[in-house]
């Protein structure tokens, strides 16, 4: 995940409130009416973000834009599908993306993805 410092000098953030361990600001795309807000946190070993919407889920196109704002190109980073009754939803156009400090996550090979 980027440094602290290079998270709060993001331009396209308005932050409002950062603190020790993660912060939450909105975001606001060209053309884009409403503002995604943005939640990240980095603690317990575990980078975070959440990104949601008032009426809808954030597009896939949405999303790489806010992985790259909060991490390097060559992070691999992860949206989870936990099982079923480990379900947490308290916003119901809320997604997150995730990272292990330290740790790259294991990727099928490159020719299954695309």
């Amino acid at each position: 995940m980027k440094t602290h410092e290079e998270i709060q000098a993001l331009e396209r953030l308005r932050v409002l409130e950062v603190g020790y361990d993660g912060g939450c600001g909105e975001v606001y795309f060209p053309a884009q009416r409403e503002p995604l807000l943005v939640i990240w946190s980095f603690g317990e070993g575990w980078e975070h973000v959440s990104v949601s919407l008032k009426k809808r889920c954030p597009t896939w196109d949405e999303m790489c834009r806010i992985k790259d704002m909060f991490w390097n190109e060559e992070e691999t980073v992860v949206q989870y599908h936990p099982p079923k009754s480990e379900y947490v939803n308290k916003h119901p156009y809320c997604l997150h993306l995730w990272r292990k400090k330290g740790e790259d996550f294991e990727r099928p090979p490159k020719y299954l993805v695309g």
